[in-house]
């Protein structure tokens, strides 16, 4: 991935949209003491709207610091991780819905081995529900977006 002002000034812009609505709307998920959030959805936009290189940057970007300024520091280092780990494989070309399954299976699956290591299991499975209707939303409304832009030239 190159760095250019035409590459750097979309994927800034789509991280700061994806971030702010994501810290106002955000649903509690009280065994863990986590949410359930739309950032998966800017994640999933910039991974087929660009690659996996962009995917992973803004999955790790707005994962974090939407941690860090949600008061779940604790997450910050994880949501890095895993987010990015699923924009960059929601950002593989070819079979795309297998790409874009496989990014929700990162998400759910890295948040519930973090979430077994931090709380124990049961927490673990309590939080997965609300995991996997955020990687499914998030995917969802990415491709209606990715849809409607590139209509708009």
């Amino acid at each position: 991935m190159t760095l250019t002002t035409k590459k750097i000034a979309p994927l800034a812009i789509i991280s700061a949209l994806t971030l702010a609505i994501s810290l106002f709307l955000k649903i509690p998920m009280p065994l863990t003491k986590g949410v359930v959030t739309v950032l998966d959805a800017g994640i999933i936009l910039t991974a087929l709207r660009f690659g996996k290189a962009e995917g992973a940057v803004v999955g790790g970007i707005t994962g974090l610091l939407f941690d860090i300024l949600s008061g779940y520091p604790q997450w910050a280092f994880f949501s890095l991780l895993i987010h990015a780990g699923q924009g960059y494989v929601a950002g593989f070309k070819g079979a795309k819905t297998l790409f874009l399954a496989l990014s929700c299976v990162v998400m759910v699956g890295g948040y519930f081995l973090i979430s077994w290591l931090f709380y124990g299991l049961g927490a673990a499975l309590a939080d997965m529900p609300g995991n996997i209707i955020q990687a499914i939303f998030g995917v969802v409304v990415g491709i209606t977006l990715e849809r409607s832009l590139s209509r708009v030239k």
